[in-house]
This record gives structure tokens, sequence and C-alpha cells, in this order.
């Protein structure tokens, strides 16, 4: 543990203090629920059907490096393949390349080649589960799965004394997708975030320490270049798709540890709406800002995976308020749909000339070849804005974290759950005020513009 005097000072230092001199907190009440849940376009309609069979997959691969969810589906119901023979392999080159292992925290492989087989005697007689029975996946060690042990990365036992798998791994399951083993992430989920040295302090612009470096677990480095990480929390998670091992992976995330991976790796990754997948019985140390969401090397996998991840959970109070997710727009819909692009100009400006002139040629591309148009728009104190979530995070965290755990931990989550534990309750609902401001002026900004992706 950190002395009071230190650990105040390193409070101070971060610059949480800073809330308690915007004053247009005052007109806002604490937010701490952030759920959003969107109202049914007609009251009469009936819930989707909790089906996959309408998304369109093309039976192939992304690259030469990737294999489909529908390669796979389609290979064994041409009878070219079974899931066994894939699970067989896939195990045997997992545990062969040290590279692929420590991306994996733990594998069984008599639970793993037992659901092949179950697979593979579905396919032979004619009755598959879904698009993803027999696809091979990867679950991070952040949701639970019976049999499995969980340390969220770390040396500490978070493993379930009641066991239990949780709901949206439990429908991949239900779907027949194959669980390899449980992936590798950053400690606790955990990174120091720092402002870049160009900027000045109130220009809100940051880079992330959450590279999956993990000294307790191994870590796990970029299939496209290893020497760099695969960005975290979900590292181990983005390695086995960005290698090729898996086609889909879970992931989790409450400040980008799915589009951080995702971005690093060159991969899809998608953070859900906040309470639309279940996690139960899971329970979150970052029960405001965690979600959990899936990683894949296409988007028809990526809808493939999140559509059966967020069956509306019967026992969740929050996820069985939405719907099935909905069907994809028909061809005819989509040419009806806004296609509006947010702007935020500062934030892009701010990007190294290599990356700007990058993006620009994305905007360039949207705008002129997908009719896209570009509105610039305005976010309010971006800056306080992440102040208020590193608090909200760091502080939900330390609340799940006995400090007889902290001597468990690696030096910087020890310093930052230390710092998290020390927030005064009027600052922690400043932060949820500041939640609230941000939510209103987006819920304006997509009452201006429907639609509009920002």
């Amino acid at each position: 543990m950190l002395s009071i005097f230190v650990g105040n000072f390193l409070w101070s230092n971060t610059g949480f203090g800073l809330l308690r001199v915007i004053r247009d907190l005052d007109d806002y009440e604490p937010r701490y629920d952030p759920t959003v849940i969107k109202l049914s376009d007609s009251l009469d309609s009936e819930p989707i059907e909790e089906t996959t069979s309408n998304i369109s997959i093309k039976s192939q691969s992304t690259s030469n490096r990737h294999y489909s969810a529908a390669y796979f589906t389609s290979a064994y119901k041409a009878g070219k393949l079974t899931p066994t023979e894939v699970i067989t392999g896939l195990l045997d080159q997992i545990s062969a390349e040290k590279r692929h292992s420590v991306a994996f925290l733990q594998i069984i492989p008599e639970n793993v080649l037992a659901a092949a087989e179950a697979s593979t005697a579905r396919y032979k007689s004619g009755k598959p589960l879904s698009l993803l029975d027999g696809v091979p996946v990867a679950v991070k060690d952040e949701a639970d799965l019976d049999g499995y042990e969980k340390s969220l990365g770390s040396s500490i036992d978070y493993t379930r004394k009641n066991g239990g798998t949780s709901w949206c791994i439990k429908k991949w399951e239900d779907a027949g997708a194959i669980i390899i083993g449980i992936t590798n992430m950053h400690e606790l989920g955990l990174g120091i975030s720092h402002p870049l040295s160009t900027l000045p302090r109130t220009s809100a612009h940051h880079y992330t320490d959450t590279t999956n470096n993990n000294p307790v677990k191994g870590t796990p480095l970029n299939p496209h270049n290893p020497s760099y990480y695969t960005g975290g929390s979900s590292g181990g998670s983005a390695y086995a798709v960005a290698s090729g091992l898996v086609p889909i992976a879970h992931g989790a995330d409450g400040g980008g540890s799915i589009r951080i991976p995702a971005a690093y790796c060159g991969l899809y990754g998608l953070k859900p709406t906040h309470g639309r997948v279940s996690i139960l019985p899971t329970k979150s140390l970052a029960t405001s800002n965690g979600v959990m969401g899936p990683l894949a090397s296409s988007m028809a996998d990526l809808e493939l995976a999140y559509r059966i991840l967020a069956t509306p959970d019967p026992s969740n109070p929050t996820s069985s308020l939405f719907n099935p997710p909905s069907s994809p727009p028909s061809p005819s819909s989509k040419n009806n749909r806004p296609k509006t692009l947010g702007i935020y100009n500062p934030w892009f400006s701010a990007s190294s000339p290599e990356v700007l002139s990058a993006c620009n040629a994305a905007l360039d591309h949207y705008t002129s070849s997908l009719s896209y148009r570009l509105i610039p728009i305005h976010l309010p104190h971006l800056h306080s804005a992440q102040l208020a979530h590193a608090l909200t995070i760091l502080s939900e965290i330390s609340s799940g974290t006995p400090p007889s755990l902290l001597p468990s931990l690696s030096a910087a989550n020890k310093i930052l759950l230390s710092v998290g534990a020390l927030t005064p309750a009027t600052d922690f609902l400043l932060a949820q005020k500041m939640r609230a401001l941000l939510m209103s002026h987006l819920a304006w900004l997509w009452n201006e513009y429907p639609g509009m992706l920002i």
C-alpha cells in the first residue's frame, strides 16, 4: 500500500481535481448507469427470431492468413473436413509453438476435443446447431467458463466458487462453437494513460500503455510484427484471431480493451452498448464501464459472433429489456439511411502526419465514392471527460479489489488501484455528472443528425 502522503500526492497529480472547477456540471445530476435502450419502432412489433440463418457470409477466407466461420461450416457440410480434424490440428499447432501458446492461459484438451466430436456427430447427422457450429473460438480471461480458472491476467484467483459460465459465452456454446481455451490479457485490464508530450494538457489527447505486456502470465506479440505489442487488454484474443488460429474471439472493454487490440492487430472489434450483452453470473469489476464483445477477422464474422453473444438474458434485468439484434437492413432501405460522419477536428489534427493522411484518404473515399457528408462537431470538456472516465473506472476496480490483494499485483497496478481507492465520494459524483453532460450532448447531436457516425 502507498503511504497516505504519497497516495494523495499522486491522486492530485492526475488532475482528477480539475472536475471541481467546471461550473457546467452544476446543471447536471450524476448519472452512474449509462445504459440506453432503444425504443421499438412499433409497439406491436414481435421480437426478432433468435436465429442467424439470415446472415449473409461469403464462404471464403478474408486473406491467406484467415479462415472465416463460413469456410469451416461449408467444409464441414461438404464433408471435406470435420470439426474433430480441425480442432486436433489446431491444438497440436498451439502446443508446438511458444508464440501461440503464450496467447492462451489455459486449454483443457479433453473438453475441447469432446466438443469437437459432438459437433462432428451433428454434421454427420445433418443437424448443425447454427452457422457457428464447429467453429473454433477463444475466450478472454475475464469471462467465466465452467471448469476453467479465471485470473484476469494476474496471479490472483478470480474463479467463481460456484462455477458457471458467463451467459454470453454460454450462447456461443449453445450455438455449437468450440472454445479452444482462455486467452491472455493485460493484468486486470488496466494500463496508464499519459498526455502526449507535444500537446498542451488541456488538449485531451492521450496515448495508452494498455499493451498486453504481462510480466505475470507472459506477453503475446503482434502476429504482423513481433517487434510490436498486440495492444490490450484483450491482447491474447486479438493474437488468436490475427494469427489465424481462430476467426472469432471474445473480448471485454471498459476503456478501449477491445478496440485497441483490434486496431493494433488489423481486426474488427465491437464494444457493444452498455448492458446489451449479459455476462451473468460473472461480476464486473468495472460495472458502469465494462462490457463484453467480439473480435473477428471479418465484418461478417463480427456480426455472427455479436448476434449470438447479444441474445437477451431473461434473468438479467437490463439485457432482458433489449430485443435480439435486428436483421440487416434490406438493400433498398440502406439507400435511404442517413450517411453522415461527425468529425471532431481537434482530435484529427493532433494525429501524426502519416495517420492524418490515412484518415483523410478514408474520409475522401467515404464522401466521393459512398456519398457520405462530413459534419464538424464539438465534444465539450473532452480532456475532463477522460479524467472522469479514469477516475470512475479506477474507483470501481479498486473497490472490488481488497487491499490485501494489492501485493499480488504488478507495480503499476498497485499504484493505480491505491490511487483509485483515495477518490473522495464528491469527486466520484462529479465524474458521473460529466458522464451525464456528455450523454446529453451526444443525444442532442444524434437528434440533430439521425444515424450519424462519430
